[in-house]
Formats: C-alpha cells, sequence, structure tokens
C-alpha cells in the first residue's frame, strides 16, 4: 500500500491576510473623520456668534420741571383710576387661562374659561327639545287645517275643531318656552368665557388651571373669588392725603409737581383731579386726586410719590421742557446721522436719534429716546442688531 503525500501544508491561508487588508483599509476612514470632525469644530468656533464685552452708561431724563420747595407737599401713592378684580359670573373650575402679569387685553376679550361641558350638554338637549316642539306644531297645524275643512262640511263636531285649536295654541307657547330655554342654556355657556371688562394690562394673576372659581359673593374656603387684576394704566393718578389745617389753599385744576420715590431726579406735570369731599378724623386729612399730565412707561401703579401744590405763576416759572441727557461716548456718528445702541435682554439694538447741544461730555436727545436706557459706551464697530453682548463690570 502506497502512502500518499499530505499537501495541507501547502495550502495557502487567506484569512489572515483578509483580516490584514480589513484594518489596513479602515485606518484612512478614521483619519478621514477625525479630519472632518476638527476642520467643522475649527469652522463653528470662527464664525459661531461671539459675545461682546461692552460698558454701558444711562440715557438719563431731566428736567420736566423741578419741584421746589415752595408750595404744599404732600405724599401719596400712584393708583389706576380704572381698576378691577375680575371674576366669573358662574361657580366652576378653570379649565384655561390665557394671560400673564403685563399682558395686555382689549375690552371683551377673552382671558380664561371655565370647564363647560355640562352647559355644553344643557345647550344640546335644550336645542332638540326645541326641534321637537318645532315639529309638533307643524303637525297640529295641519291638523287643523284639516279639522276646519272637515266642519265645512259637516263632518267634525265643533268641540274637536275647538280642540285642534287649542293643540296648536298649546304648542306654540311651549316652542315659544324652548327658544326661552335655548337662549338660556347659550348664556350659561357664554357665563363659562371670562371677558376682560375694560381695555388695559394684567397687573396680577390671583388664579391658577385646576382651581375652583365663584363669584365675588360666593367664595370661601379654596375657592378664588378673583382670577386676575387689571387695570387702565392710562387713567393712572396720584393720591394724597393732605393735612386739612392746609387743604383751604388746594382747588381744583390746581397744577402740581410729582415727584416719583423710584426716579427722585425727575419730576411730571400734575393737575388736581378732585378734592374728596370728607376728611379722615383718624389723620385729620383730605384725600386729593391728582392726574399725571406726563405720561411715561416708567411710572406704575403703587409706587410711592411726592406731590407739590404751586400757583399757576409757580408752575410757569419753575416748569422746564424735558430732556434726555446721553453719554458722548455712546454716540456714533456717520455723516449727517447719529446713533446709539441700546442694551435690551443681553442683545443690542441700534436706534437713530436727533442730537442737541453737547454740554460737559453729554449730548442732548431730542428725539429716538425716551430716558432709563442702557447705552453701549466706546461701542465697537463689529456691533450689529441682535449681536449678544455681556456688560463689563471693569
Amino acid at each position: 500500500m502506497s502512502n500518499n503525500p499530505d499537501l495541507s501544508a501547502l495550502r495557502i491561508d487567506r484569512s489572515a491576510s483578509a483580516a490584514a487588508n480589513g484594518g489596513g483599509n479602515r485606518v484612512p476612514m478614521i483619519i478621514g473623520a477625525a479630519i472632518v470632525l476638527a476642520l467643522a469644530a475649527f469652522l463653528f468656533m470662527k464664525f459661531r456668534p461671539q459675545t461682546i464685552e461692552v460698558q454701558v452708561g444711562l440715557a438719563a431724563a431731566t428736567g420736566g420741571g423741578v419741584a421746589s420747595g415752595s408750595g404744599i407737599s404732600a405724599n401719596g401713592y400712584v393708583v389706576a383710576r380704572t381698576k378691577a378684580s375680575v371674576s366669573s359670573k358662574i361657580l366652576g373650575r378653570l379649565a384655561w387661562i390665557g394671560i400673564t402679569e403685563g399682558s395686555r387685553v382689549k375690552p371683551g376679550e377673552v382671558i380664561a374659561r371655565l370647564e363647560s361641558a355640562d352647559y355644553q350638554a344643557a345647550l344640546g338637549a335644550s336645542r332638540a327639545n326645541l326641534g321637537q316642539y318645532e315639529a309638533q306644531l307643524v303637525q297640529a297645524r295641519r291638523e287643523l287645517v284639516r279639522s276646519q275643512t272637515l266642519r265645512k262640511e259637516d263632518l267634525v263636531s265643533v268641540a274637536e275643531l275647538e280642540n285642534a285649536q287649542t293643540k296648536v295654541d298649546v304648542l306654540a307657547a311651549q316652542l315659544g318656552s324652548a327658544r326661552a330655554q335655548v337662549k338660556l342654556s347659550q348664556a350659561n355657556l357664554e357665563n363659562t368665557n371670562v371677558r376682560a371688562p375694560f381695555g388695559g394690562t394684567v397687573l396680577r394673576k390671583d388664579a391658577e388651571v385646576g382651581e375652583i372659581v365663584a363669584p365675588s359673593g360666593a367664595g370661601g374656603g379654596l375657592t378664588r373669588t378673583a382670577i386676575v387684576t387689571m387695570a387702565d394704566l392710562g387713567t393712572l393718578e396720584v393720591e394724597v392725603d393732605v393735612n386739612e389745617a392746609y387743604i383751604a389753599q388746594v382747588s381744583n385744576a390746581q397744577p402740581a409737581r410729582i415727584t416719583l420715590d423710584a426716579y427722585p431726579d425727575t419730576s411730571f406735570t400734575g393737575r388736581v383731579r378732585q378734592v374728596v369731599p370728607t376728611a379722615d378724623r383718624q389723620k385729620a386729612t383730605v384725600m386729593v386726586k391728582v392726574s399725571i399730565l406726563d405720561r411715561d412707561p416708567r411710572i406704575l401703579p403703587e409706587m410711592g410719590a411726592k406731590v407739590v401744590f404751586t400757583t399757576r405763576e409757580d408752575a410757569a416759572q419753575n416748569a422746564a421742557p424735558r430732556r434726555v441727557m446721553v453719554p458722548a461716548g455712546a454716540v456714533v456718528r456717520a455723516g449727517a446721522s447719529s446713533r446709539v445702541w441700546i442694551v435690551e435682554d443681553g442683545k443690542v439694538r441700534g436706534v437713530d436719534v436727533d442730537l442737541g447741544p453737547e454740554k460737559n461730555d453729554q449730548f442732548e436727545v431730542r428725539s429716538g429716546l425716551s430716558g432709563g436706557e442702557s447705552l453701549v459706551l466706546s461701542p465697537p464697530a463689529t456691533l450689529k442688531d441682535g449681536s449678544a453682548v455681556k456688560i463689563s463690570t471693569r
């Protein structure tokens, strides 16, 4: 028996070669991916919005009249003549509220809704009842016409004709009642909508979704009697208590100067609207209501205020035009135009201004600013509307 030679040792192992080739192809791919990621990171760092560190100054409002020490003075608070705590007309659970503090609303605008599934069901039932009576009345009138025809031929009695007429009259009355019930159901459903009684601004939100709300006379326990408190900021005035020993020197329509505790360097023009015709026995004072003639968005309800009542001659002598002064370093001039950059919520916004004379490194701004704005000092040339900035503390 002959021995066959073992040729297995001469076979080429291709699995090791394939593994080696696969590893060699993977290395360039990994290097390429790393290069792409590094390039993307470089481009992102280069072109991402940069936060610019800036220094700011204040646009100060001056003038507008200077409250002198002459005249009668009294302290009080800013109040809104038109103010209301808005509640619902019916008891229910608050399902939706569409306002927050500071929201502006129009007269009749829906600001909240109560859960209304039961009222919608009642309206559907009343409408179905109305349809039923309408159909019955149509049939009863047909029967009445038929009875009248038969009566002419003496085929039905007078009593049957009268019964047919009575049935029509009863169904007509029931139909009127059903229509009234539909209107009542519609009114009840509408009462689940809480509407703004006048146009104004929401000062406080008094209830949240899920709470039980009720009319003011039906509250108790955990039931809310008001949903929001709102006021018409166009009716702001100052209420002050004047010592009764000096009330004879105060009269309706008398000019006055108003200074807010929040802005002691600025005064506003006022006029006495009403001297309340009663005195406070405990404090020996009389309340005087002073209208604010200079409208300013910085004036808010419940701010402390001081009022100086002056004569018309004193008001004419002390009156000074209201001016807004800005630091000279905040103004950027380009030819005949001038611009400043206002910082709002971490971003800047360019505003064109009309400049007046310069004095003590400050420009008077005749138009474009109202006072109180934060302005960028020495603004860099790279600024543009919407640029993110960080206020420097140095």
